[in-house]
């Protein structure tokens, strides 16, 4: 360095003009632009903390997640068996997450995670139980199944609204994203992992290696701090609970997070078309690909977020990536070969992640403290909802036309719907961070 405090590289490089494209100085910039931003982690103990823990226990989930599906088939052979399982979930899970909410809102959030991971670890543990079993029972699964849901509609919500109490508001945007690559991790090798093990370790261990997950949460969010109510938190009841839907319908940067992603879903979800699908780009061996292709979208757009933090109309932002898994998904459906459907659903699937940091960024800036669990709540419902109606909807299409207008059309109506979905509520278009 110069005595004046300046690199004289650096004015050599003004007097002598424009040098090579890219410096390594500025390679290094673009590429700290890109990464995501480890900062909440390294910065926020808390965070760190159940970060680390709910990394373990979603891996753990994950697991079970291709587990039990797997029993049923096995214990019945029938599909609608294991299709009814995912029907049983709903209801319970819809109704606990309003419940949640306001429970969220009313009591010690991290108190309420550990009670509800405690409750996990117990229905893994009748798990484990029922396979050890001669004669392993159905009813086990279906019962165990409305509990887990239950429990993920009462957990959810104070999961999400403990995020911001723990990290800065500038630190918002790279905790979501650091949110969203930890699930999307998770759904990535949870999977993969609970396959193997199925087939080496059977049943019962890898039910028991789910139960030994909640045992890492449990220890990591009993090492977090409290986080109590707000001081002008109220007790859970029917008119909280309307409280946080009235207040939804009152602003249009949160009405507008719920029904773009609503209207992406449902229009173009077409994940109960990929069996069918793949009967015509290579057979059942591509399924799995088609299957994985958008998680891979969404590890690949989590751990290039950085530049996401210098975006500042957020409503805006998911109205664009919300467009753009639709075209993903038109991508999918025209493609001739597995390589350019590959290609389609991994841009879907980056695009939904984008599209889930900046929503989740609106939630944690917009929401006040007092409302940010009955809030998550409806968050929960909107998501919910949204993926299963939307196979339904495609695999109506299917039947009435074929599988590619199916799966083309829903993909044009995801974007003319986003489109319409920001003309109606043009304060969630116009939302911008720094105002």
């Amino acid at each position: 360095m110069s005595a004046s405090g300046r690199d004289p590289r650096e004015a050599e490089a003004e007097r002598l003009g424009p040098g090579p494209p890219i410096a390594p100085s500025g390679l290094r910039r673009m590429l700290g632009l890109a990464a995501i931003d480890f900062g909440p982690l390294r910065r926020r103990r808390d965070f760190r903390l159940l970060f680390i823990g709910q990394a373990v226990s979603l891996f753990g989930s994950e697991i079970t997640f291709v587990a039990l599906p797997y029993q049923a088939y096995h214990l019945t052979g029938s599909s609608l068996v294991v299709g009814l399982l995912g029907l049983a979930e709903l209801v319970p899970l819809l109704g606990a997450a309003f419940i949640g909410g306001a429970l969220a809102d009313a009591f010690d959030r991290r108190r309420m995670m550990q009670l509800t991971e405690l409750s996990f670890a117990l229905a893994s543990l009748v798990l484990v139980a029922n396979a050890l079993l001669p004669h392993p029972h159905v009813w086990v699964l279906f019962a165990v199944s409305v509990v887990q849901a239950t429990l993920s509609g009462l957990q959810r919500p104070s999961l999400d609204a403990l995020t911001p109490r723990l990290v800065e508001r500038g630190e918002l945007m790279a905790a979501g994203a650091l949110t969203s690559f930890r699930m999307t991790l998770g759904g990535i090798a949870g999977p993969a992992l609970g396959g193997v093990l199925l087939a080496t370790v059977g049943l019962a261990t890898t039910y028991a290696v789910d139960t030994a997950t909640f045992v890492v949460s449990l220890a990591a969010l009993r090492m977090m701090r409290a986080v109590p109510p707000p001081p002008e938190a109220e007790p859970p009841s029917l008119r909280r609970i309307a409280e946080g839907l009235r207040y939804a319908g009152s602003r249009q940067e949160l009405m507008g997070t719920y029904i773009v992603d609503i209207v992406a879903m449902f229009f173009g979800m077409p994940m109960a078309l990929f069996p069918a699908a793949a009967t015509h780009l290579g057979g059942p061996g591509v399924l799995g690909l088609l299957y994985a292709a958008p998680a891979a979208g969404s590890l690949l757009a989590t751990v290039t977020s950085g530049w996401t933090a210098h975006v500042h109309r957020h409503g805006a932002a998911v109205c664009v990536a919300a467009a753009a898994w639709g075209a993903g998904i038109v991508v999918f459906g025209l493609a001739p070969g597995l390589g350019l459907a590959l290609a389609g659903l991994v841009l879907a699937g980056a695009a939904d992640m984008i599209s889930g940091i900046f929503r989740t960024v609106i939630w944690n800036q917009t929401i006040p403290d007092h409302l940010r669990g009955r809030l998550a709540g409806i968050e929960q419902v909107s998501y919910s909802t949204g993926p299963l109606l939307g196979n339904v909807e495609s695999g109506v299409v299917a039947s009435l036309a074929s599988l590619r207008a199916a799966i083309v059309s829903g993909g044009v109506l995801c974007i003319a719907g986003v489109a319409v979905a920001a003309l109606a509520l043009p304060a969630f278009w116009r939302y911008d961070a720094r105002a």
